[in-house]
């Protein structure tokens, strides 16, 4: 599926480096990856040990590349390839070469995909990886050879070990293969090679268990407009005629994967809030699967290809705002690229640097030139000699301490609004800047605020610039 492939590359690398910025979890990948591989495991017993695997294979790949931007997201970029290849020949072995080509191309188009396409996370991979075990599945069932259940397996097991949610994606596959009634021992070499898939999967759950508080941000469904819209559109193509071809049909394979993950991560998610629309990335396998059948169905009847047509056109143009948007620094939740520039152009030589929360000094880390002549005021120990993200800062009464040693200080904290934790080194912060500082000036930018706090009365508070307005009055 060469066009498909070639598409996603395409798409990939348009705007690719979105004018040179990172958004947060970016970051993080782009820190881990340049350290040891011990002190990526050492670090992955404290946090992140859910995607230390990913962490693993993107210190590889620097090694071999160096560690740039573009090194940080091509990985995304051809593993999407390899899925839309994937998508394409599920499409062609379901329903035949039209529906193949046709969704093999919807593929690449959807905004979700075209996002974590040029994102450097493990979402494109996983979601390459289970495109390619749900291939081996639909060609294990007929053939049944112990060699390719083997190969459906380990594809599994390694897209659950670089992100755990992939494993609902076993549900969905069993789900296809009850409604479409295959033979007893296909479902039992199925349920034996899931079985193991789990087993391989299970170390790393329960240990990973203990981490859970990572997650603590998600406090509600996170980006659900867009599976719902996907999941109702997916539906309603699904009650069309779509072709048939082998023992499972397209419609039966693609609605459990389009809908059952995410519907899994909600009914969890009344438990613990757990939804994010990129944990179930490969979700969109299922809703190309069904478009592509769907324009195919409308192709084969003649009397309405004029309005297929007219619908794809308008479905392409609708795509194009999104298309242009995702290729810009707004695009992503945060920008620690812009965080570094407001410390660098705020702070002068000398300055207090203080994090509100410390959780945002892993904002400033992946370009230490940003802070390097300011000092970090409530630092005991940086993030790589402590294996974890952000360091480890000194007790309250130490960092109050060292606060009134200076008379400016630069605060990176969160966007307005944000809750802001309430262990006693944060109470010291805040409570020595509301008693013996007063704010100068705030640069808002993508996801965070910059403030710098001078001690006593301030000569005149400056306004307060959004990075728009600072480019005005700069011109």
């Amino acid at each position: 599926m060469t066009a498909p492939l070639s598409l996603t590359i395409a798409l990939g690398l348009w705007g690719i480096r979105r004018k040179n910025t990172m958004w947060g979890d970016e970051s993080v990948t782009y820190q881990l990856a340049h350290r040891d591989l011990s002190q990526i495991w050492l670090t992955a017993q404290q946090i992140d040990l859910v995607h230390a695997l990913y962490y693993a294979v993107m210190h590889e790949i620097f090694g071999l590349f160096g560690g740039g931007l573009l090194t940080l997201r091509l990985p995304s970029v051809l593993a999407m390839s390899v899925a839309a290849s994937g998508v394409g020949l599920l499409g062609l072995r379901l329903a035949g070469p039209r529906v193949g080509l046709l969704a093999g191309l919807v593929f690449p188009l959807l905004p979700q995909v075209q996002k974590y396409a040029q994102e450097g996370r493990s979402y494109a991979m996983v979601c390459a990886l289970v495109t390619w075990a749900t291939y081996a599945l639909v060609v294990s069932v007929p053939h049944r050879g112990r060699w390719r259940w083997a190969v459906y397996g380990s594809t599994m097991l390694l897209a659950c070990l670089l992100h755990e949610f992939a494993v609902l994606a076993l549900v969905a596959h069993g789900v296809t293969l009850v409604v479409s009634r295959v033979p007893r021992p296909v479902l039992r070499a199925w349920s034996v090679t899931a079985a193991g898939v789990v087993a391989g999967l299970l170390p790393l759950a329960i240990r990973s268990v203990g981490q859970s508080g990572q997650v603590s941000w998600i406090g509600g469904p996170v980006r659900l407009r867009y599976f719902l819209v996907v999941a109702v559109v997916g539906m309603a193509c699904a009650r069309a005629p779509l072709g048939v071809k082998g023992p499972v049909r397209l419609s039966v394979l693609a609605v459990p994967i389009l809908v059952l993950p995410g519907l899994l991560l909600l009914i969890v998610s009344l438990v613990k809030p757990l939804f994010v629309d990129r944990y179930v990335l490969y979700s969109n396998i299922g809703i190309a699967l069904l478009l592509g059948a769907w324009m195919d169905y409308f192709h084969r009847r003649r009397q309405s290809s004029r309005t297929a047509w007219i619908a794809a056109v308008a479905v392409l143009a609708a795509l194009v705002p999104p298309s242009l948007s995702l290729r810009t620094p707004q695009s992503r939740s945060n920008d620690v690229t812009a965080v570094g520039a407001a410390v660098r152009e705020e702070g002068r030589p000398g300055d207090g640097l203080l994090y509100l929360s410390g959780q945002y000094r892993a904002f400033t880390a992946a370009s230490p030139e940003d802070t390097r002549f300011l000092t970090d005021l409530a630092l005991a120990q940086d993030a790589v000699s402590s294996n974890t993200l952000a360091g480890v800062e000194l007790p309250a009464q130490d960092i109050a301490a060292r606060m009134l040693e200076f008379d400016r200080i630069v605060a990176v904290r969160g966007p307005a609004g944000a809750q802001s934790p309430t262990d006693p080194q944060e109470e010291a912060k805040t409570s020595t800047l509301r008693r013996y500082f007063r704010e100068y000036g705030t640069t808002h930018v993508n996801g965070a605020r910059v403030t710098v706090y001078v001690r006593g009365h301030a000569p005149l508070r400056r306004p307060v610039l959004d990075p728009t307005a600072r480019e005005r009055a700069v011109g």
